[in-house]
Parts: C-alpha cells; structure tokens; sequence
C-alpha cells in the first residue's frame, strides 16, 4: 500500500515514518528544499524522541521517502494525507491557505480515484471548502475523476508522538462514503492487532472533535490553576485537592496538575480557533473564551510572585531559569509560558541565565541572545538571585542543592511545576514558593 504526506511538520513526519514503520510505503512531501534534502541525509527538522531513529530505519529499508515534488506522486498514490501548517490569523480564525494549496494540486494532476485525508487540525467545515477547491481543478480541466474526502484528526502529545501512534488511544475517522471508510479501515489494519478502537463518523463531527479534546483538556489546566490560586489565599494545599478530586472516576487524575500554563502549538490554536467559529456562527462560548484569559494571566503568576519577593525592585537581579520549552521532551517553545517571564524580567532590568536540555537553540530564534544561555542549571546559579523551575525536564528533580547553594548570591526558588519538598529546601537554606500552596 502506497500513501503520500503533505507536509513534514511535527504531525506529518511522525505520521509517515510511522505508517511506514508498520509496513507502508510512505513518500513525505515539502515545499521547503532545504528541509528535504536534510531529511534526505537523516537530520531532523524537529525533536522528538525516537522519531530520529525510525526515521532513518525506515528510509533505509525502502520504505519511507522525501520529495519536493506531490505532482509525481499522483501516479503511484492514491491515498493523500495533508498535514501542512494550519497557523492563527490574527483574529484567531484558522489560515487554510496551505490546505487548499494541497487540494489545488491533486484536483490539477490527478489521473484517477483519490482519498485525501485531512490530518491538520482545521475547523468545522474544512472538507467542503477541500472538496470545492478540488472539483473546480477537475471542472477546469473538463474531466470526471472520482474522489472521496475525509477527517483523520491527531492526538499526539509532543515527546510521546510515537507511542501515541503506535499505541493510541482511540483512531478518529471522518468519512461520507463507504470507499473512504473502507481504505481507512485497510490502513490502520496493522495497528488493529494493537488493540485500539477506529471510530467512524461523520466529516464535520470529527472537525470537532479534535478541537472539542483539546479545549477539554486546556479547561482541565486552567480550572485547576484557578483553585490553586485561590489556594494560596486561603491556606489550601493544590496538590491534596488534586488527589481528592481525581480519585472520583467521573473527574479522573489526568491534566488536574497545577503550573505556570499551557503552551505548546496545539492548545492556544485551536482554543482561539474554536471561539472564532462559534463567534462566525452566533455563538457566545464565554467558557472557552474564559480558559484563554485565565491561561494567559497564570503566565504572568511566577513573574509576580518574583516581584513580590523583591518588594518590586528586579533591577539588578540575577534570575536563573531552568526549562524553556513548553513541557519536556520537546523543543517547542511557541506559547512556552518561559517566555512570558523572560520578558517581564528582562523589562525590569533583571539579568536572565537560562538552559534546556533541547529548546535552546529555538528560543534563541526567538529572543536572541537577550538571555545568556548555560551549559547546564549549575552554571545558571552562579551569582543568582534567584531560580525559577519553568519546564519539569527529568534532569531537574534531583539536582545537589548544597552545591547550588553555595554557588547563589541568593536563597530563592520559585517552583512552577510543583515538583520539588519545601521541608528539604527550607534545611538547605533556601526560601521556597510554589503553585497553590
């Protein structure tokens, strides 16, 4: 079986060089020429764990391919998956210019029946505007090709892309012909054997979906940063309410974890997207407008509480920041929470000193080097004043506090991610703070 990628961004090369791993022939497509002909030597164009080595082990094997070139793909596939970039207008409206580029070109060269298969998140609606794009092609060209649109939503969480493919949870289908749902059920066969569910349903229901998961799962976090900061207020403990609460099966322990907020692509996107096409629609969604507002203020929270340790005087002040990223395992830092405190520090005259194991070299795309960046924490601590926990990396949670005491000018740690024993840093010296306690 032979398929094609559009588009070799996070989704699309996880998606490919998996379906390649269980069998397929895949051929990923980009525009970018710079980007193909790394992927053609074996350098990733993002990080994410395993996905390097499977890429090469299935390039290797024959079975996974780069091109820049969809056009010669048209004859050897008939199944199209589009995962290009899906970016935010600045209204929050969903940019489906690469969408319909993909459409555009497959109704221009098509020779035969084809399924294409929207894996971008896009909104409610996407594949009627994909399936008029692509019959004006074939209306132009005066020729009667049969074809078949569908939704093939992901769930994948960065650092744990694979898994999620190989081992998902569920497999959300959009479908309105039985051919469609036919060659999508003899794609994912291999993966059946794992066990998971392939649940089949209507296109514009599995739009939806994707976005309804992801703005479930951002409501979760800003709910709980809400009840964290109230915490604080009233002497609670965030951490004991989250084991009260998500031991009722009806609420569940997943995404109950206070922190500084979500970032990430996913999140942001699709909440504004979402609220743009209910607002389009006559529709007032203040709840989802509502976990956009609290995220955004609890980015600010851990600049705040800074500020208030030094009674409002940061000038001067040497701030050693560990984690960059928006979550570890990655290196994405769009939206990362990180880079709201940097720029608030850097603006009240606070020296910044930060490392991440991976996202360094990508927030420096973006902040320059407004920050020095360090080989490692210990190096950030020196002469610091101090230290603000931004990303829960492994490589955090058991560091020698003896010996970063030493190196401080300072006694403060402000915890973002509530991972560290206040009694055991209080015996080391240090001030602690928290997230909701």
């Amino acid at each position: 079986m032979k398929i094609t990628i559009v588009g070799t961004g996070y989704v699309g090369l996880v998606t490919g060089t998996c379906f390649a791993e269980m069998g397929t022939q895949v051929t990923c497509i980009d525009v970018d020429r710079d980007k193909i002909e790394k992927l053609n030597n074996g350098i990733m164009p993002i990080f994410e764990p395993g996905l390097e080595e499977l890429v090469k082990k299935n390039a290797e094997q024959g079975r996974l391919s780069f091109s820049t070139s969809l056009k010669d793909c048209l004859e050897d596939s008939n199944i199209f998956f589009s995962a290009v970039g899906t970016p935010p207008g600045a209204d929050g409206s969903t940019d489906l210019q690469y969408v319909i580029d993909v459409a555009t070109t497959i109704g221009r060269y098509a020779t035969d029946y084809f399924l294409l298969v929207t894996k971008s998140t896009v909104p409610v609606g996407t594949a009627s505007i994909v399936r008029g794009h692509i019959q004006k092609e074939l209306d132009a060209r005066k020729v009667d090709i049969k074809f078949d649109i569908a939704s093939n939503p992901e769930f994948l969480k960065e650092g744990a892309a694979i898994k999620d493919f190989m081992y998902p949870d569920r497999v959300v289908v959009g479908v309105d012909s039985d051919r469609a749902k036919q060659l999508m059920k003899k794609l994912y066969e291999p993966f059946v054997l794992n066990g998971f569910a392939i649940i089949f349903m209507d296109i514009a229901s599995a739009e939806m979906t994707k976005y309804a998961a992801n703005c479930m799962l951002a409501t979760r976090i800003s709910f709980m940063n809400e009840i964290a900061n109230l915490c604080e207020k009233v002497g609670a403990d965030i951490d004991m309410i989250r084991k009260g609460i998500g031991s009722d099966p009806r609420i569940g322990s997943e995404f109950l974890y206070a922190g500084v907020g979500y970032g990430g692509s996913c999140f942001p996107k699709d909440i504004k997207s979402l609220y743009n096409v209910a607002q389009q629609n006559g529709c007032d969604m203040h709840l989802i407008k509502a976990v956009e507002e609290v995220n955004n203020n609890q980015k600010r929270v851990l600049f705040n509480k800074l500020s208030s340790i030094f009674e409002g005087d940061l000038k001067g002040k040497t701030v050693a920041i560990w984690g960059l990223a928006f979550k570890p395992e990655t290196d994405d830092i769009r939206e990362a929470p990180s880079l709201v405190v940097i720029e608030r520090l850097l603006k009240n005259g606070a020296k910044v000193r930060g490392y991440d194991p991976i996202a360094m070299s990508e927030c420096k795309k973006i902040i320059g080097d407004s920050i020095t960046y360090c080989n490692n924490i210990y190096e950030t601590v020196e002469d610091a004043d101090a230290i603000v926990l931004m990303t829960e990396w492994k490589q955090f949670r058991l560091p020698s506090w003896s010996m970063i005491r030493k190196s401080m000018r300072g006694n403060i740690i402000v915890d973002g991610r509530n991972i560290y024993n206040k009694e055991e840093l209080k015996e080391e010296g240090f001030n602690y703070y928290c997230i909701g306690k």
